[in-house]
């Protein structure tokens, strides 16, 4: 698995990613696994958090607050400082698997608004967990744990080296393996089936490679009107873990 590269952004880096929110920072420090470095707070949300008593924290305006994350970010008065969590390896989360149980396969889905939002039906519908290439995926940031509303700190996230390798590991560990795809002949409920399912997504617009797809057991599409041309990848995410919840 590759580490993750610095990213020399104005509003916290890769390996210091700044989180702002209640419901995110609040996740973030009730999460054993995740070291928060620094808050930044109003005299107000610091009250609401109930900061442990040895972690720095700077009381601060909101206009101040506003120039630590990037432009109108609503940081409800307030902003950490954390290390992204451990790796997770796909093996391990694999062990885990019950024998019913369900896995989110993301190709190259990079926006981490959406992996944000996947983050979180995965955690409603209780996944097993997502998968990503770690090169074509987003690192943790504010926006990601923003969107995801704590699920990042619930929702284990395996990052690989190769995608197509791991969905042959995946395969190995006894999941069904389907690529959500808008041309598919076959709806889902009818390509669902056995207990453990993998569900594949492509980035919107391109979708899957043709690789991710030669690795799936099967294609299928969900069932939705000619009203719209397709659902935005988290949309569709929300949909299949749904689908495969109650098949």
């Amino acid at each position: 698995m590759s580490r993750r590269k610095k990213s020399h952004q104005s509003h916290g880096t890769a390996n210091r990613p700044r989180f702002w929110g209640k419901h995110a920072v609040a996740a973030a420090l009730d999460n054993p696994e995740r070291r928060v470095l620094k808050a930044w707070a109003t005299q107000e949300a610091a009250e609401f958090m109930q900061f442990p008593a040895d972690l720095p924290v700077t009381m601060a305006e909101a206009p101040d607050l506003g120039r630590l994350v990037p432009g109108d970010a609503p940081h409800q008065g307030v902003v950490v400082e954390v290390e992204p969590l451990e790796d997770v390896w796909l093996g391990d989360l694999l062990a885990q698997a019950d024998e019913r149980a369900a896995l989110l396969v993301l190709d190259q889905v990079t926006d981490p608004h959406n992996v944000g939002a996947i983050l979180r039906s995965a955690a409603a519908f209780g996944a097993l967990g997502i998968v990503t290439q770690d090169r074509h995926s987003p690192p943790e940031s504010g926006a990601l744990a923003k969107a995801a509303s704590g699920a990042l700190e619930r929702v284990p996230w395996a990052r690989v080296v190769n995608l197509a390798r791991a969905l042959d590991e995946i395969a190995e560990a006894g999941f069904w393996r389907i690529g959500l795809a808008g041309e598919a002949d076959s709806d889902l409920k009818d390509a669902l089936g056995p207990a453990k399912v993998a569900l594949v997504l492509g980035a919107e617009g391109p979708g899957m490679r043709q690789n991710t797809r030669e690795h799936c057991d099967a294609l299928a599409r969900l069932p939705i009107s000619d009203a719209v041309e397709s659902l935005n990848v988290s949309n569709a995410a929300a949909v299949a873990l749904y689908a495969a919840s109650v098949a």
